[in-house]
């Protein structure tokens, strides 16, 4: 069950205290796009989203690693002004850990942030850097992560009742 608790709980991405992840050591976010950076509908990046990268570039390496097809990632990444990868296929993300090894990175300074517990937690418990989960920005999800939220909804009720983690009990 421990591959599904992540290591930080925030409600959203501009709620994560990205100083105290700068004190711990990391310094590369990979961030999901698809319910963590912007709704499905979205086409564009958000002024909002725009203004949190501007800053965080300042401190980190930064890239979105999504299962969404390249033309959709692409345009948020141009926007932002990040790397990207698309199609990574988390959690099992083999082309993503590859990239990660060779990223010149330590484990211990790379973050994944998602509003997936199958995907972002799992893939990143998987490789082992550190999770990230968000609360998904909006109820509307491509019909394959609508399958796997059923499957999340009865994991959390376990880890809720084994007290290893709270839907809504934020914590850093």
């Amino acid at each position: 069950m421990e591959k599904y608790v992540p290591d930080l709980y925030q409600k959203n991405i501009f709620e994560i205290n990205y100083k105290n992840l700068s004190s711990r050591g990391i310094k590369f976010l990979i961030f999901d796009l698809d319910n963590t950076i912007a709704l499905i509908t979205d086409r564009h990046a958000s002024e909002e989203a725009i203004k949190l990268f501007e800053k965080l570039k300042k401190k980190f390496k930064i890239m979105i690693a999504s299962n969404s097809i390249g033309v959709r990632v692409k345009v948020f990444a141009t926007e932002l002004g990040i790397d990207y990868r698309s199609n990574c296929r988390k959690p099992k993300a083999k082309e993503l850990e590859q990239f990660v090894l060779n990223s010149g990175y330590k484990l211990s300074e790379i973050a994944i942030i998602g509003d997936s517990m199958m995907d972002d937690v799992v893939c990143g418990n998987r490789i082992g850097i550190t999770t990230i989960l968000t609360d998904q920005l909006g109820k509307k999800e491509f019909i394959t992560a609508y399958l796997k939220r059923r499957k999340e909804r009865k994991v959390q009720k376990k880890l809720r009742d084994k007290n290893l983690f709270t839907k809504g009990r934020y914590y850093e």
